[in-house]
């Protein structure tokens, strides 16, 4: 069924995130959320103070949708138009750690120590002097001993 056929009584059935996509399937372009949003408010007959109250609550429900994607440009389009290649992964810090390898998250913490040297080579003799008597004992000789 297409929007222009259908009533506002069937449009209101429907929620922002499946009008979204019906506009952008039916259109050959692509809209940033502002636009996006405001179309379907034409379409329901929306006062524009729902403009503010409800753009972010579209947003995250495009986000979150997978059927969308975010482009580069800021606009959104559907995922079936687009290959991987196109596709913006939105990323958080926490994923650009899980792809920082083992040896330069070391560099990291390495470069970020702010010790002063002196307290340094104190310790290190204070813990020297204190592990002078014990003895390393093989596992196999703990085997023995029991």
């Amino acid at each position: 069924m297409s929007l222009k056929t259908m009533k506002k009584d069937e449009l209101e059935l429907l929620s922002n995130k499946d009008i979204a996509f019906m506009i952008l399937s039916e259109g050959k372009r692509k809209l940033n959320t502002a636009d996006l949003f405001r179309k379907i408010m034409k379409l329901l007959d929306l006062p524009e103070s729902a403009f503010e109250k409800k753009i972010a609550d579209f947003y995250t429900a495009l986000a979150t949708d997978k059927r969308f994607i975010l482009l580069d440009n800021g606009k959104w389009d559907l995922r079936s138009n687009h290959t991987s290649d196109k596709i913006i992964k939105v990323s958080d810090e926490d994923e650009e750690d899980e792809d920082t390898s083992e040896e330069e998250k070391q560099e990291e913490e390495i470069e970020e120590d702010n010790f002063d040297d002196t307290e340094d080579e104190e310790y290190d003799e204070d813990t020297n002097e204190e592990l002078k008597d014990l003895v390393v004992i093989d596992e196999d000789e703990l085997e023995l001993e029991e």
